[in-house]
């Protein structure tokens, strides 16, 4: 193993341990959030920083194959759907008239 490839599968083993951090804060936190809004934040994180993270240190580790162009394109895709949906989300939930938690008491 030359020092190239052991820094390559270091770069890919770190990016992976950033992809399962990521999934394992959002998924907590779409469980801990108190409403819609917050939920859609959390999950957009997760899908668009671990999966990208993780869909990138794989495309590091296939790095001379064609399946690492496609893997980039995935990336690419994930990094422009998941955001652009979770706002679609929260724009149809808000025209509808769903509101967020703000956590203030409203006193009569």
């Amino acid at each position: 193993m030359t020092v190239f490839e052991a820094a390559r599968d270091a770069l890919a083993v770190a990016l992976c341990g950033v992809g399962a951090f990521f999934f394992l804060v959002g998924t907590l936190g779409m469980l801990r959030f108190p409403d819609f809004y917050a939920r859609t934040h959390a999950a957009t994180k997760c899908d668009t920083v671990g999966a990208g993270s993780i869909l990138l240190a794989l495309a590091l580790l296939r790095a001379p194959e064609p399946d690492a162009l496609k893997l980039i394109v995935l990336v690419g895709l994930v990094l422009l759907s998941s955001p652009t949906t979770a706002h679609a989300l929260a724009r149809a939930a808000y025209r509808t008239g769903l509101l967020p938690v703000t956590g203030r008491v409203m006193r009569p």
